[in-house]
C-alpha cells in the first residue's frame, strides 16, 4: 500500500502504524517537514525504514531530457556537445522534477523557495520573523565552500537585522536541516565541540542555492559533489560517512571508508594559486590520512599530477557523476 503527502491527514502515522501490525507493506512518501517529527517516530517505532530522496542525479536528469550518456554517444561531437549543454542546464538548476521541463525554472524554484521550504520551517516552528530565516540562508548560501560556525553567522546577522543570538542561529539551522533544505558536513580532524559548531552546509538542490548567488560557479559546482556524495554514502543526523578535512590544509570531501579525498575547483588554469589549491593539499594529505584515490574535479578539465603518494587525477565532475573512466593526457 502506498500512502502520498499523507502528511496532511491528522493521526495517520497511528494507521500507518495499525496496517504495519497486521503485516501490511506500506510506503510512505512526503514532501513537509511534518513528516520528520520525533513524535511520528514515535507512533511508528522499529516498524520502518526510511529512505533518503534526492532531486535528480545527473543520470537521472539526462534520462528525464531524453540525452544518452552512453560510450559511443559521448564519443560522437554533437551528442557529447548535447551532454555538455544538458550538464551546464543542470550545474545552474538543479535537478527538482518539476522543474526540468520548464523553460524558465527561477519563478518555480522562487515559489518552490517561499511556500514549500520557507513557509514550512516558518509555520511548523512558529518562528515570527521569516526575514530572519531568509537572511540566515543566504548567508550560508555564500558560505557553501567554506566551515561557517554559530558565532560567525550570529555576528553577521547581527549587523544587519538587530541582536541574533548563536541559540537562535542553531535552532534555524537545525529547522532547516529537518525540513531537507540544508545537509551538514563535518571536520574528520575536528575536536567534539567544533566539529558540532563549525561545519560546512550544502543545499539540498542547487537550482535553490542558486536564487541566492550571483555568478557562484564554484559555489554550485562543490555543492553538486557534496550532493553526489551523500546520495551514494548516505547522509543521516550524525552522518560519520562524509566528511570536510580543515587542519593545516583544507579538502574539501574526504570518504574514509574508501579513502577518497576530493578537492572541487571550476578551473585549474584560471591562475597559479588555483593549480596549488586544488593539487597542493592533496599532496600534504596523505601524510595524515590514509588515501587510496585523490581527485580534483572542475568543470571542464582533465589531467594527472605525480608525487610520491601516487596519482592525483583530474576530471570534469560530469564525467564523474557519469562514472566514466579518467583520461590521462599523452598516454
Amino acid at each position: 500500500m502506498k500512502m502520498d503527502e499523507i502528511q496532511v491527514v491528522d493521526g495517520w502515522e497511528k494507521f500507518a502504524r495499525r496496517l504495519a501490525d497486521s503485516k501490511y507493506a506500506v510506503w510512505i512518501t512526503g514532501s513537509n517537514a511534518k513528516m520528520l517529527s520525533s513524535e511520528v517516530m514515535t507512533t511508528l517505532g522499529g516498524r520502518y525504514l526510511s529512505m533518503e530522496v534526492y532531486p535528480y542525479s545527473f543520470r537521472e536528469y539526462l534520462e528525464v531530457v531524453s540525452v544518452p550518456y552512453d560510450e559511443v554517444s559521448l564519443l560522437a561531437t554533437a551528442s557529447r556537445a548535447a551532454v555538455v549543454r544538458a550538464w551546464n542546464e543542470y550545474l545552474l538548476w538543479g535537478g527538482l522534477p518539476e522543474s526540468v521541463r520548464l523553460a524558465v525554472k527561477r519563478s518555480y524554484l522562487s515559489s518552490t523557495f517561499q511556500k514549500i521550504y520557507l513557509g514550512d520551517i516558518s509555520n511548523r516552528n512558529k518562528i515570527a520573523n521569516p526575514l530572519l530565516l531568509r537572511l540566515l540562508l543566504k548567508k550560508m548560501a555564500e558560505s557553501v565552500c567554506q566551515p561557517i560556525s554559530y558565532n560567525r553567522l550570529s555576528h553577521v546577522l547581527s549587523s544587519v537585522s538587530g541582536k541574533i543570538t548563536m541559540p537562535t542561529v542553531s535552532k534555524y539551522i537545525e529547522y532547516s536541516e529537518a525540513a531537507w533544505l540544508l545537509l551538514r558536513l563535518r571536520n574528520v580532524s575536528a575536536p567534539f565541540a567544533e566539529k558540532e559548531t563549525a561545519c560546512k552546509y550544502y543545499f539540498v538542490d542547487n537550482g535553490v542555492l542558486n536564487l541566492f548567488l550571483l555568478g557562484g560557479e564554484t559555489i554550485l559546482l562543490e555543492n553538486v559533489v557534496a550532493l553526489a556524495l551523500f546520495r551514494r554514502y548516505g547522509h543521516d543526523a550524525d552522518n560519520e560517512r562524509v566528511f570536510f578535512y580543515n587542519e593545516k590544509v583544507e579538502v574539501d570531501f574526504y570518504v574514509p571508508e574508501d579513502e577518497l579525498a576530493i578537492q572541487v575547483t571550476y578551473s585549474m588554469t584560471q591562475s597559479p594559486d588555483t593549480f596549488d589549491r586544488g593539487v597542493n593539499a592533496l599532496k600534504k594529505l596523505p601524510n595524515v590520512l590514509p588515501c587510496r584515490r585523490r581527485l580534483v574535479l572542475t568543470n571542464d578539465e582533465s589531467g594527472h599530477v605525480e608525487d610520491e603518494h601516487g596519482g592525483i587525477d583530474i576530471m570534469p565532475v560530469w564525467k564523474w557523476l557519469l562514472g566514466m573512466p579518467v583520461m590521462h593526457p599523452g598516454r
